[in-house]
């Protein structure tokens, strides 16, 4: 375990993995040269799993890529992938159904959070260049943070309370409000259901206009300090 694994697993609290499904040969065979050697290699290690007692998944991208086209379709990411500029992966999910998107040209450069229609780009094509894909993986993990994927309700974070009232997640749920938001629905604890991640997180994406939110990364860029 390297020392930025290290600080994911041990200092911030994610150890150990839960639920573990270990990636076929096929899918490792195809995922090289797509994603870093680092992230198969965790696959390999760890398999696609839960951290923090569910509060973070790993997953495998091929089962997140038709979700993914729904979120992305008429963005400027959609754009992005038929110019051939970047290519999209899906490489971790939150508890509460936040998407953890990886451009193979950007790093980990979208976040979606389907609970309220929002995507959140943060282009870190420059970092990946300087710093490689491998280092940029390693940094993915060792920043993570539980408040970082964390939602709340009733003024209080909501996963530890999620998790005593509803029971640990499987690998295919999230926890989500019923009604959703975009229906109506209030972010209270007692409207709080385990739901199928992958058709839920679809059906969340259908509901209403999607918001791509601004990227924080590129307006930084371009304070006077930065110049």
């Amino acid at each position: 375990m390297n020392k930025f694994f290290d600080n994911f697993y041990n200092f911030k609290g994610f150890g150990p993995a839960i639920k573990s499904v270990n990636p076929t040969q096929e899918t490792l065979d195809y995922f090289k040269e797509k994603l870093p050697n680092r992230l198969l290699e965790y696959w390999q290690e760890y398999g696609f799993c839960g951290w923090g007692n569910g509060a973070f998944w790993t997953v495998n991208p091929a089962d997140y890529h038709e979700v993914l086209q729904v979120w992305l379709s008429g963005t400027e990411f959609e754009e992005r992938e038929k110019d051939g500029i970047d290519k999209y992966y899906v490489i971790g999910r939150g508890a509460f159904g936040r998407l953890f998107v990886w451009g193979k040209t950007s790093g980990q450069s979208i976040k979606i959070n389907p609970s309220y229609g929002m995507l959140l780009p943060a282009d870190y094509s420059d970092k990946l260049k300087a710093l490689g894909e491998e280092r940029s993986i390693d940094l993915f993990f060792a920043v993570m943070s539980k408040d970082s994927i964390e939602e709340e309700a009733d003024g209080m974070p909501l996963f530890n309370r999620a998790l005593e009232k509803l029971g640990v997640l499987e690998s295919d749920e999230i926890y989500s409000f019923v009604p959703a938001l975009s229906l109506g629905g209030i972010n209270k604890l007692e409207n709080l259901q385990k739901m199928k991640a992958l058709e839920h997180i679809n059906f969340l994406a259908e509901l209403g206009e999607k918001r791509v939110m601004a990227d924080i990364v590129a307006l930084s860029n371009q304070l006077p300090h930065n110049q």
